[in-house]
């Protein structure tokens, strides 16, 4: 695991000293060593976070012959099997490495090595024969890469933080008040974009292009698995051990992220059922009782004798927020950040690697959102007819309230598919996001949404519906989540639900095997029956979420009027304060859950007065600050 960057010119010698300001900015990626390499109108550089080939593993690398120079950030699972390959053909390493691979498979690929490899990677490649530089991205997005291409000169790098600042893009923004977080391939500056997952990007004499290599999809509706159930199940458990093992492999000892739901659970019980000694786990909780699920973490934990440490958030945490908006270099507001940011310190204590559950939800049914839409189809307009009587009811701060989700069901069963799984989640509506900005943006962001639906024609409804998820939600706010959280306390994440050994096998089920009424994940819940206590396998939807209503009808409710003051919006310029502060004051008094628009908006007021007002620097480790208790 590593930060990478890099600069490529056409119009001449690239500055080093530039190439290594970038590199100091990625330093919480790669703590252990650093490298540079500057060859004719290119430069490439790497930090690195030792995981694989502790002793002979940095980077950059080459091949034989210095034609091909490659950085990575990222962790191949396949890298034995294709170095076997390549030294029978002749090519000689000199390293142990995964990432030398690479030079040596663009060799004999040429850009079609991306397509062989399994596993997460970001990746740069210089071919000195054709000064080309090639970019590549998993094909799922687990690690992020940027790129910024003037006049000439093309700079890319694992983080915003490494590029110049830019104009505030605000289609971004509109994308932003609508999602809560960025999807690729916008980035918060104009002149910065994101490499989308399962793509290249080729720059040679200074142009740009795009090419996309890699494109998971569910299948057509006449092509889903048929077999018995019995022997899904097997399938299943054996894809899921075999990912598990492979992400394993690692020179230096491994944990899981315990939320106390199925997915990571399961996750707990096949590593455990792996490694010699005790499986190190780590959870967080809560003081407020409908959000606390240490007790299903500590069942996992004393089923398979793990060596288990867990923490308690206590309500002040608006402490932490401020460094929250540090650690991610764009406006983010998945309020379940916060916790995934503080387990991932406690878990970089004693561990580099840790796995964890992303991909489980949207490969195999887990969102009540998927209930609703399926739901919707039988009763879509008489819900629309109860809508009056359900906005009579008053806003809840518990988690997943029935209040909230009745309200947002009735909102949008009568439209149609796509619009109406969009209006699940929706954070602001194209009309409230023209009150708060005082304009009405032509851009629509759903638009990127029904790009990837149309897709997808020809396969199950649901399908389309969660493939939606798997390429936008998953890889820009799940991803980014995990990675940014994670790797701001230099811990690598790994997520065995992606492995293409399992993606594929969930790609092909039939509805009937993910969502049956309001029960979800039901194959995946049967494959985890053996290996799991009931409570677990039979209980609602886990994650680490946070009381984000009830703090800010309490004790988070200062600190909030503080940062949306008229005063502080008045700089920033982008929000009336006004309607802000009307926000608040309906959440306040009950009249409407406004958590979640409430979360975004101090995400990115806190996000542009540490990376528009001033130059961000790089992140420093942090330690656990007093709103934590562990136990």
């Amino acid at each position: 695991m590593c930060g990478i960057c890099g600069l490529a010119s056409s119009v001449g010698a690239v500055d080093p000293g530039r190439l290594d300001a970038m590199s100091r900015t990625l330093v919480h990626r790669g703590p252990d060593s650093d490298g540079t390499w500057l060859g004719d109108g290119v430069g490439l550089a790497a930090r690195r976070l030792s995981i694989i080939d502790l002793e002979t593993g940095d980077q950059p690398l080459a091949n034989e012959d210095g034609t091909v120079h490659v950085v990575q950030n990222g962790e191949l699972l396949n890298y034995r099997e294709l170095r076997r390959e390549l030294e029978g053909e002749g090519h000689r390493f000199s390293t142990g490495g995964d990432t030398e691979v690479l030079a040596h498979l663009y060799e004999r690929e040429g850009l079609g090595f991306a397509a062989l490899l399994r596993g997460m990677f970001a990746v740069a490649l210089w071919d000195s024969r054709r000064s080309r530089l090639v970019l590549a991205r998993d094909r799922f997005g687990i690690k992020p890469l940027v790129y910024r291409a003037d006049r000439g000169e093309f700079a890319f790098a694992s983080d915003l933080r490494a590029l110049p600042r830019g104009e505030i893009d605000l289609e971004a923004l509109e994308s932003f008040l609508a999602f809560n977080s960025i999807p690729a391939p916008l980035t918060i500056f104009r002149e910065v974009r994101k490499l989308p997952p399962g793509h290249l990007l080729i720059w040679e004499g200074g142009e740009h292009r795009l090419e996309r290599y890699a494109r998971p999809a569910p299948v057509a509706a006449d092509e889903v698995r048929t077999d018995d159930d019995a022997e899904l199940l097997e399938e299943l458990r054996a894809r899921l051990r075999d990912s598990v093992r492979a992400h394993l492999v690692s020179d230096v000892p491994v944990g899981v992220l315990l939320s106390g739901g199925v997915d990571s659970s399961l996750l707990a019980a096949l590593a455990a059922e792996e490694v010699s000694g005790p499986l190190r786990t780590f959870s967080i909780g809560f003081e407020e009782r409908s959000f606390d699920e240490l007790g299903n973490a500590r069942l996992v934990a004393e089923r398979y004798g793990t060596a288990h440490r867990e923490l308690v958030l206590r309500p002040d945490a608006a402490s932490l927020l401020p460094a929250l908006a540090e650690a991610f270099d764009e406006p983010f507001a998945d309020s379940s950040a916060l916790p995934t940011y503080l387990v991932s310190e406690l878990a970089a204590r004693d561990v580099k690697v840790a796995l964890s559950g992303e991909g489980g939800d949207e490969l195999f049914g887990g969102y009540y959102t998927y209930a609703a839409d399926l739901l919707a189809l039988r009763v879509g307009r008489l819900a629309r007819l109860a809508g009056p009587l359900v906005e009579l009811l008053p806003s809840s701060s518990g988690r997943a309230s029935f209040d909230f989700r009745a309200k947002r069901f009735v909102r949008a069963a009568h439209l149609p598919p796509l619009e109406r799984h969009h209006g699940w989640k929706e954070i602001f509506s194209p009309d409230a996001r023209a009150e708060l900005t005082g304009r009405r943006c032509a851009f629509d962001p759903v638009d990127l949404l029904r790009v990837r639906f149309a897709e997808t024609e020809g396969a199950e409804l649901l399908a389309r519906l969660q493939d939606v998820d798997l390429g936008l939600y998953l890889p820009d706010d799940l991803l980014t989540k995990t990675d940014r959280a994670s790797m701001a306390h230099s811990l690598e994440v790994r997520v065995p639900f992606l492995d293409p050994a399992v993606s594929a096998f969930a790609l092909g089920l039939p509805t009937r095997h993910k969502v049956r009424g309001l029960r979800k994940k039901v194959l995946l819940r049967r494959a985890a029956a053996p290996l799991l206590p009931r409570r677990i396998v039979r209980g609602k939807k886990r994650g680490f979420s946070i009381p984000a209503a009830a703090w800010l009808r309490g004790d988070l409710q200062g600190f909030a009027r503080d940062v949306l003051s008229p005063e502080r919006q008045a700089r920033l310029g982008f929000f009336r304060p006004r309607v802000l502060g009307g926000l608040l004051d309906d959440h306040v008094a009950g009249r409407e859950d406004r958590s979640r628009q409430l979360w975004g908006l101090l995400a990115f007021t806190l996000w542009h007065e540490r990376h528009v007002e001033r130059t961000p620097s790089a992140l420093s480790r942090s330690r656990l600050p007093e709103v934590l208790v562990e136990r």
